[in-house]
């Protein structure tokens, strides 16, 4: 069996692969198939009878993937189960040939052949939560995101929440997933790397009061700033920030290892026929400069993402530089300057539009 792709093919391992494995192997890089070798002079029992295992057990089928001549990663179909028509799909690249969208090509290529010559009805891809680079994975290759399993991966660090993504036979006939439902809904929950992005509530309304009060940056840049107090920041957090789930969301953002209230991100004018929305963000005082806006910018960007919109956009004043540079480094492309667009304490400013297509990687 062989599948080939624009830049892959995927193919069983075999001992042609002999050379190629113990060069990974004696690496140390991580990425084959469970049950791989860990040292060099099992490589060849491995490559005969050991990867082969789970496609004469009928439970899948592990491949390598091949970009000109040489092995970037491997992927596999596993708890296959014939009769009911399902399978799973998991995938590793090699470190070094990471960031390149071998990834979702992949598996793109792979679950296409399982769902037409295979016979197959549906195919599974679950990743933890705070696997960033593996939920874009799974919604540059076209899955639904269908559910989320409390605790049910267990790293070394402890248990992490799991994303359960599938692409059914049905949708590769409807052609790329659209955007599923219209609005956010309430008490949605996303978590990155070192943040928690919650809904507010009212006992946040102190550090946000705190955040707005006298600083210069946000009453800069934020028109509703001027004459905030506490009253409106409880208004807020209770219920301002709730009313809209249709064309917007808002989240608190809580860093995971404690402390105060270290800014607002959220979603606006979200356009459900096109697939299209908004992001923006302020950052606490006592958060800035240490890379909060741009994690969280990515997080929501990528939760929009899997939800089906193809294009997020995000405005910066033109003199916002700081601004301006958390789109850059949360992947964002600068596409040109929209005159007075962006309303700003005491006026009216030019505005720096940035985009972020579904199809763009890291």
């Amino acid at each position: 069996m062989t599948i080939r792709t624009k830049r892959l093919v995927l193919r069983p391992f075999g001992p042609r692969d002999a050379a190629r494995v113990r060069a990974i192997v004696e690496s140390g890089a991580r990425f084959l198939p469970p049950g791989a070798p860990g040292h060099v002079a099992a490589v060849s029992q491995w490559l005969s009878y050991g990867v082969h295992e789970l496609w004469r057990s009928g439970q899948g089928i592990h491949l390598a993937m091949v970009a000109d001549g040489a092995i970037v990663g491997a992927i596999s179909l596993f708890r296959t189960m014939w009769g009911a028509g399902t399978t799973e799909v998991g995938y590793a690249v090699h470190p070094v040939h990471r960031g390149r969208g071998y990834a979702p090509e992949a598996v793109s290529g792979l679950t296409e052949w399982a769902l037409s010559k295979a016979g197959l009805r549906r195919v599974e891809l679950r990743a933890n939560l705070d696997n960033t680079a593996s939920l874009r994975v799974a919604q540059k290759a076209g899955f639904t995101r269908e559910g989320l399993l409390r605790g049910a991966s267990l790293e070394a660090d402890g248990p992490h929440d799991v994303v359960v993504f599938g692409l059914l036979a049905h949708d590769l006939a409807m052609g790329p997933p659209t955007v599923a439902g219209r609005g956010f809904g309430t008490g949605i929950r996303l978590e990155s790397e070192r943040l928690v992005l919650r809904p507010f509530t009212g006992t946040d309304a102190p550090d946000v009061f705190a955040a707005v009060d006298r600083d210069p940056e946000i009453n800069r840049w934020m028109p509703w700033a001027e004459g905030y107090d506490l009253q409106r920041a409880y208004e807020w957090c209770t219920r301002y920030a709730h009313v809209d789930s249709v064309s917007g969301v808002n989240f608190a953002i809580e860093p995971k290892a404690g402390g105060r209230l270290a800014g607002s991100v959220g979603v606006q004018r979200a356009d459900w026929e096109r697939g299209d929305a908004e992001v923006g963000y302020w950052i606490s005082p006592w958060a800035r400069r240490q890379g909060i806006a741009h994690e969280a910018t990515r997080a929501v960007s990528t939760f929009l993402m899997v939800r089906g919109f193809h294009r997020i956009t995000l405005l910066a004043a033109v003199g916002n530089v700081a601004s301006q540079a958390v789109a850059r480094k949360a992947g964002f492309t600068e596409e040109g300057v929209l005159r007075r667009a962006l309303p700003v304490s005491g006026g009216i400013s030019d505005a720096v539009l940035f985009s972020l297509l579904k199809e763009e990687g890291d």
